[in-house]
């Protein structure tokens, strides 16, 4: 892990604050790929994803932008009560589950609401690089839109195009006018709530565009972790447990003394993702494919489930 210390703290719309880490006692910080998150250790024992916001270029300091979440299990809450400037913590150093294809001729970039933090990141590398791309960034109101200031001030202020849901119906994000005059094989990058992306994602099917020009980050996910009652067998470590009605897996292993790496806890990041022996996993997740859940080898005990009276797990 990597001890950062808070820089600058600045509200930046409602409910949403941005965060400048710096390294402590002449560390360095790894460097970093735009759609890179990382991981924060906060009070409690909690551990929160955030994405890396600024340019890739800025070898010196680390910034993430946090909503704070009315339906928060602590986190977010955390992030805007403890996070103040000369605050000491902890990281993990940076991963990258949404990075921008290098060979992408040109680029869409769609962001909505605190999904711009990584969105940003990706406009300043493609921008540094002189790469074809643009930008549309959508947001409830502008008291609601994060960093809009910094993108009209910035070198791909031309690029981008903000959309308010109170501007009208001739205003708001259409897929197809986005497409328009844009290469064929242009990728598409979408990060926000899960409505946004349904919708997007749901559009870029419509339209006949590849899956794999079309990539995903999500940031929170309505998941339902409740269910039937079933046995989990984790096989390594010899434990043989009841999964009851409201107790998710990794709450029973972790019961019986088995460390669980956690973050999300919400079926996004994929941090518990463990090897299935056998049984038939119900995938609650939102971070593997549909092609990766066909193969049930893989579960997310933080959320999903089981379909057969048993699911035998390789922990």
């Amino acid at each position: 892990m990597i001890q950062v210390q808070v820089s600058a703290r600045q509200v930046v719309a409602d409910d949403i604050v941005e965060i400048e880490l710096v390294p402590v006692a002449g560390q360095q910080l790894p460097a970093f790929d735009a759609g890179s998150h990382i991981e924060v250790h906060l009070a409690g024992g909690l551990v929160r994803q955030y994405s890396l916001l600024n340019s890739p270029s800025e070898s010196h300091r680390y910034c993430i932008g946090v909503l704070k979440d009315p339906a928060s299990r602590g986190g977010s809450e955390a992030v805007h009560r403890d996070l103040r400037i000369g605050h000491i913590l902890a990281i993990n150093e940076p991963r990258n589950n949404f990075a921008l294809d290098p060979n992408a001729s040109d680029s869409l970039l769609l962001a909505g609401g605190i999904g711009i933090t990584p969105i940003l990141s990706m406009a300043h590398t493609l921008s540094e690089e002189g790469r074809e791309f643009s930008l549309h960034y959508c947001a409830r109101a502008p008291s609601r839109a994060a960093f809009v200031d910094r993108i009209l001030g910035s070198a791909f202020r031309s690029r981008a195009c903000i959309h308010f849901d109170d501007d009208g119906a001739d205003q708001r994000f259409s897929l197809r006018r986005a497409l328009e005059g844009r290469r064929v094989e242009a990728h598409i990058y979408i990060c926000g709530p899960t409505g946004f992306i349904n919708a997007i994602k749901d559009e870029a099917e419509c339209l006949g565009i590849p899956r794999d020009r079309v990539h995903i980050e999500h940031f929170g996910a309505n998941v339902r972790a409740t269910g039937g009652r079933f046995i989990v067998n984790a096989t390594r470590s010899g434990v043989v447990a009841e999964v009851s009605e409201s107790q998710t897996i990794a709450q029973v292993l972790g019961a019986h003394g088995i460390s669980i790496e956690l973050s999300c806890e919400q079926g996004v990041c994929g941090t518990c993702l463990t090897p299935v022996l056998d049984g038939l996993p119900d995938h609650r997740d939102i971070y593997q494919s549909d092609e990766e859940k066909a193969r049930n080898d893989q579960i997310t005990i933080c959320c999903s489930r089981s379909l057969s009276p048993q699911l035998i797990l390789d922990i």
